[in-house]
């Protein structure tokens, strides 16, 4: 997801994607572990997603 896509969110749309985010990186983890997980490559987009989440949200609570 594009920071451009975010910040053009509100704080609660934000909020929600963030919850969204860290369940399916609990599921990723979860497969991780069972040995399911088939695209290893997508716990560190989800990682990614929540960090650019929570920096807009951080920027969007400075202004």
């Amino acid at each position: 997801m594009k920071a451009s896509e975010l910040s053009s969110m509100t704080v609660e749309q934000l909020e929600e994607k963030v919850k969204e985010l860290k369940s399916e990186l609990f599921g990723l983890r979860f497969q991780l572990a069972t040995g399911q997980l088939q695209n290893t490559m997508r716990l560190g987009e989800v990682k990614r997603d929540i960090a650019r989440c929570k920096t807009i949200l951080r920027q969007k609570d400075e202004a």
